[in-house]
């Protein structure tokens, strides 16, 4: 297969657990089973939708998600850069209950008891489950950063890590900043949501300086020792587009934040007073994930057994996406989670239907970077269960880089996009 054909194979959010394998556990049994599933976003809500479709609509599926709609975090560093508002982002989870029977509840769950199998919900309600799959996404260590207790200091200094309210408030920070001022970049320690996304939010956010305010910086520091996904292509773009624009600091993690002046404080190095601070704290799994006992890798995520997501910390419950210790060279994306939705739904059904699951997930991932308004590069790979290390590993000579940024690619790129809500939501 030819690199462009892959690309946009991946493209389509199509590539997953053994498709040939999924079909023997679409048909009968299951009836009567519930499932509940906590969380909308990328893996929640392909999981949702494919328990349904695998089980032949037999299984009873509930979505708990607070929010109204889905907003998507790939391509929300386009709403910094002005080309894309929060509406062309954003997917109701209509299509879920009206095509697919789902029953979305909004409202967040306050626990979950893994001995009588039910999640209660802050609005007071008990949903009781046979499965449950848990699709948090991430939450912020913020007692990492002491000052960001301070009252008004979360809504001062924004991280916009979970695109919604923070993307639109960060832009209008952007647009209030006069010409002349620094927008500060702040990069936690490796692991952390979409690896090579803050890289290419200070491409998004020079691009626009470039246009409006061509005297502005963008100064990148990051706790890691170097940049840690596409170095070589995004290197490129700052020497090629933002050379006067974008400085990056190795090396620099940020341990304390005053929100009124915008200073960042750094472990062994100087302060630094921005016009605009953006601060990604340390991630973890999401807080429910934490509060019920299933972050077992350094309290911080979730180890699960990648045949099935079944959370190793506790029977009966799945955990998806962004909240698990994940198998080497597994980035925490948005494709990958919708891969780990299939596969779990996969699992899950076999399970209620009393078969086993399928036996070798296989899957992939596409993660295309703007670097300008059109161009973009991406990186992309395949992973396959390794059945003696009990673990998913990189197949070796799938997948890859973009040998250069391209228009050609920017149009994948925003395909893929639509097609990977489609595959999620409709």
């Amino acid at each position: 297969m030819k690199r462009r054909q892959f690309v946009q194979t991946l493209g389509a959010g199509s590539a997953v657990a053994g498709l040939g394998l999924l079909g023997g556990c679409a048909t009968g049994g299951g009836s009567g089973a519930k499932v509940v599933v906590i969380g909308g976003g990328y893996g929640g809500a392909t999981a949702a939708k494919y328990v349904r479709m695998f089980s032949d609509y037999s299984i009873d599926v509930t979505l708990v998600e607070p929010n109204a709609a889905f907003v998507s975090c790939p391509i929300s560093n386009l709403v910094l850069q002005g080309s894309k508002t929060i509406t062309d982002i954003t997917t109701p989870y209509d299509n879920l209950s009206k095509r697919h029977g789902v029953k979305v509840v909004r409202d967040m769950a306050a626990s979950i008891d893994p001995e009588k199998r039910i999640v209660k919900l802050a609005g007071g309600a008990e949903l009781p489950y046979d499965r449950l799959i848990l699709s948090p996404g991430i939450d912020f260590m913020w007692d990492t950063l002491p000052g960001m207790a301070k009252e008004g200091a979360k809504d001062k200094v924004l991280h916009a890590w979970k695109a919604g309210p923070q993307t639109v408030a960060l832009r209008k920070q952007l647009e209030a900043m006069p010409d002349g001022g620094v927008y500060a970049l702040s990069i936690p320690l490796a692991p952390y949501r979409c690896p090579p996304g803050p890289y290419e939010r200070a491409c998004m956010v020079a691009n626009y300086f470039k246009k409006a305010k061509p005297k502005s910086k963008v100064v990148i520091f990051d706790a890691n020792d170097d940049i840690t996904s596409k170095k070589g292509l995004f290197t490129k773009a700052w020497n090629e587009h933002y050379k006067d624009i974008i400085e990056y600091r190795p090396k620099h993690k940020v341990v304390d934040v005053d929100a009124a002046t915008n200073t960042l404080k750094f472990e062994f190095n100087d302060d630094f007073k921005a016009s605009v601070a953006n601060v990604l704290p340390t991630m973890r799994a999401g807080d429910i994930a934490v509060k019920t006992g299933l972050a077992t890798a350094n309290a911080r995520w979730c180890e699960v057994d990648f045949l099935t997501f079944e959370a190793k910390a506790a029977k009966n419950i799945h955990v998806l996406g962004d909240s698990i210790q994940i198998a080497p060279a597994m980035p925490k994306s948005g494709h990958m989670a919708n891969q780990h939705g299939k596969t779990c739904a996969a699992a899950v059904v076999s399970l209620l239907q009393g078969k086993e699951p399928p036996q070798l997930p296989i899957y992939a991932n596409t993660c295309y970077s703007f670097v300008t308004e059109e161009d973009v590069v991406h990186v992309s790979s395949v992973h396959r269960y390794d059945a003696e290390k009990k673990t998913m590993l990189p197949v070796q000579g799938a997948g890859g880089l973009s040998s250069a940024a391209s228009e050609l690619e920017g149009r994948y790129a925003l395909a893929w996009a639509r097609n990977i809500w489609a595959d999620s939501l409709a």
